[in-house]
């Protein structure tokens, strides 16, 4: 089986390291035009990524956003058509960051952020806050349009730090919070729908036969620090509108439903006790809380581990995870990734059971 990545609005990263950068002829727009990359509070651009406000413009030689990932799309689907259905069983359709449906609001790479910071709001570039402005004026407080939160902190802010993420009157509960939040997670949801809408369509001819069919998948950032807190800050910027009194993932469950789209997750070797106590970390709680929404939108769960585990503790993790007593077993499972360390002794003695188990049982 191959599983496939399309990314085009963002550079492709993979521990920090450069794999895939965005084509060519769109850094040469950007470079006389920085407006078309996510832009945070303090006027830095990050051209890893295209923003959203360009997916509707016509900025690429007359083309929108949205219009060259189709073509880029149907390029691949008509190139590797006789092996769609047959090595090809999976495509992840890249939405954001690493492929993941996320702001880019925690950019490691450049040290602008450092774990476990709650980001920033990637909202300031000039098509984004057009947008937000229109929003504002259709709510009636067109002040609301002016800018984005002044007390959300900074990169490596903690949530006690930030009064936007408190529960005071300027805070996220406040109607102006929750109008932004909405907002932001909404601009978020609106891109994956119509990015979906058009991957599906040109995949619909390999749903029909179930034995050679293509599952679409999309990825999302499992932002599981701070996660125990009332307002969960991290996921926050970086869209995901999930707080202790919302769920932020049942919007997001719908529309892969409504588009027969499978849902990727990490985190599946990660146990709570193994966090840092003061981040009030919580993978186990967040990777409950999305396995629940897929159960209940009856959507498939494909899962990976985010850090290198050879241990059997998290190795066991992942079986567990992968075959939870309450819930279906996951789809498929990737595991992220061998390397030299595999293949040392102890490392080897505790793999080579673990695929067995996990080969024997999917």
């Amino acid at each position: 089986m191959l599983l496939c990545l399309f990314t085009q609005t963002c550079t492709y990263r993979l521990e920090g390291r450069e794999a895939v950068s965005l084509p060519l002829w769109i850094l040469e727009i950007g470079h006389l035009n920085k407006d078309i990359y996510y832009q945070d509070q303090n006027g830095f651009y990050n051209d890893d990524c295209l923003t959203l406000g360009v997916d509707e413009r016509p900025l690429f030689s007359g083309r929108t956003a949205l219009q060259c990932y189709e073509d880029f799309m149907f390029s691949f689907v008509n190139k590797f058509e006789p092996f769609m259905g047959t090595l090809i069983e999976e495509i992840c359709v890249g939405l954001g960051p690493c492929g993941e449906l996320r702001y880019p609001a925690h950019p490691f790479v450049d040290g602008k952020w450092r774990f476990p910071g709650i980001g920033e709001f990637q909202c300031y570039d000039k098509y984004m806050m057009e947008d937000l402005k229109m929003a504002a004026c259709q709510e009636g407080k067109p002040h609301w349009g002016n800018q984005g939160p002044q007390n959300a902190g900074c990169y490596n802010s903690c949530p006690s730090g930030a009064p936007f993420f408190e529960e005071g009157q300027d805070g996220f509960l406040s109607d102006y919070g929750h109008f932004f939040l909405e907002w932001y997670s909404d601009r978020l949801l609106r891109h994956a729908d119509a990015v979906l809408a058009k991957a599906a369509n040109m995949l619909e001819k390999y749903q029909e036969n179930e034995q050679s069919s293509v599952l679409l998948v999309v990825k999302i950032g499992m932002i599981y620090w701070w996660y125990q807190t009332e307002s969960h800050p991290a996921e926050l910027t970086a869209g995901y509108y999930n707080t202790a009194v919302r769920d932020g993932y049942d919007h997001l469950a719908l529309i892969l439903s409504h588009h027969g789209a499978a849902l990727q997750i990490s985190c599946f070797e990660m146990m709570d006790n193994e966090t840092p106590p003061t981040s009030l970390c919580s993978p186990e709680g967040l990777l409950q809380q999305i396995r629940t929404v897929s159960k209940k939108r009856i959507i498939h769960l494909t899962g990976r581990n985010t850090y290198e585990r050879f241990d059997k503790a998290g190795l066991w993790q992942i079986h567990a995870n992968c075959y939870h007593p309450q819930a279906e077993a996951v789809r498929s499972f990737t595991y992220f990734r061998m390397n030299d360390k595999t293949f040392k002794v102890e490392n080897w003695n505790n793999f080579v059971p673990f695929v067995r188990k996990m080969s024997t049982d999917m």
